[in-house]
């Protein structure tokens, strides 16, 4: 009889434990058709392919226990994204929230490449068409250290924290990482090739760490950052938005990449770019102009100015499905200017 109250009693507390807990299935399946200038048409995207789980458990007393995991994939061949990138690619995170803010521990965007999104046109879609992962960043990576084709807007191994929104206008936000080796190639930076500043699965010389900052207020909203990564190449990030009117966004965006630890020519890199959205309908029209000076990938005295001139085009199916169509003409030298279209089909579950 004793035995039979003990098992009931721990089933009641069990159940109870997990009527408050939730977990949330999710994700994006985006597809399409792409040309750019001297290829022929091919099957591509214009978003990442995410497949994600997602869980909040109550604690009690205002905290909870939250954890998200984030698979990407490729929907033309089934494939996880890159056979270098990590399963858990998007983001791998466990923590909590409370009245303190949010801390969490693992992999995922740093708080200024998580911040900067909301000030880019393509909200930071890795587009053809959009900015974030070249302009936006100035040709920066926030890890160098990792393995090769990896993404370069997060950090392993790290800290994450954000704080409360406070007086309903400021939040702030913090990431740091440890120096783990992460499965870099040899970089050759101020060594040589026989001799590189950073050896293949080099450990970090500092702690990367990434700050953020947003302030919004009715139709106004501005944030500015600043972050160090591995190899303790440095960048100044500010932005900013406006809308005059419901249906119209404008943003713009500024950045500098200081790479003087590790670049011998040109070594600081500037950017800027304009952009809106303006709802339509049930359409949404996106536009933007930017240019990024000097590009330190050509390795040479010589300056290379890229300029970007993007304009895409979604129309809502239904809140979960639109289709889209988008056109650049992006030119940094003579033999490095393209255009490119594509059009395809996004859809979130």
């Amino acid at each position: 009889m004793k035995k039979s109250l003990v098992a009931l009693a721990l089933m009641g507390a069990f159940s109870g434990a997990y009527a408050q807990s939730s977990v949330v299935i999710y994700g994006t399946l985006d597809a399409g058709l792409s040309k750019r200038t001297g290829t022929t048409v091919a099957e591509g995207k214009r978003d990442n392919n995410k497949l994600g789980f997602r869980g909040v458990e109550d604690l009690g007393s205002g905290l909870k226990a939250l954890f998200q995991l984030e698979i990407r994939y490729e929907p033309d061949t089934g494939v996880i994204e890159s056979t270098t990138r990590p399963l858990f690619q998007g983001q791998s995170r466990v923590g909590l929230q409370g009245d303190f803010g949010t801390l969490r521990l693992g992999r995922g965007l740093t708080a200024f490449q998580e911040t900067s999104t909301a000030f880019e046109p393509w909200s930071g879609m890795p587009a053809v068409a959009g900015y974030q992962t070249d302009l936006q960043v100035a040709g920066y990576s926030s890890d160098p250290l990792s393995a090769p084709g990896n993404s370069g807007n997060r950090f392993s191994n790290a800290i994450f924290y954000n704080t409360p929104v406070i007086a309903g206008i400021f939040q702030f936000n913090a990431t740091i990482a440890t120096k783990e080796a992460n499965g870099n190639a040899a970089i050759v930076g101020r060594g040589t090739t026989a001799a590189p500043q950073f050896p293949a699965n080099t450990a970090a010389q500092v702690s990367p760490y990434s700050l953020s900052a947003t302030a919004t207020t009715g139709p106004f909203a501005a944030y500015a950052a600043y972050e160090r990564n591995a190899v303790e190449t440095k960048l100044w990030s500010v932005g900013a938005s406006f809308k005059p009117i419901n249906e119209l966004k404008l943003m713009g965006s500024y950045q500098k990449q200081d790479q003087d630890n590790s670049v011998l020519i040109n070594p600081v890199t500037k950017a800027w770019l304009i952009g809106a959205n303006y709802t339509i309908g049930a359409g949404l029209v996106r536009a933007g102009y930017g240019q990024k000076t000097p590009d330190n990938a050509l390795a040479s005295p010589a300056i290379a100015k890229t300029k970007q001139f993007s304009l895409g085009y979604d129309y809502n199916l239904s809140p979960r499905t639109y289709l889209y169509v988008d056109g650049t003409r992006k030119k940094a030298t003579a033999a490095a200017t393209f255009n490119f279209y594509s059009v395809g089909i996004h859809h979130n579950f």
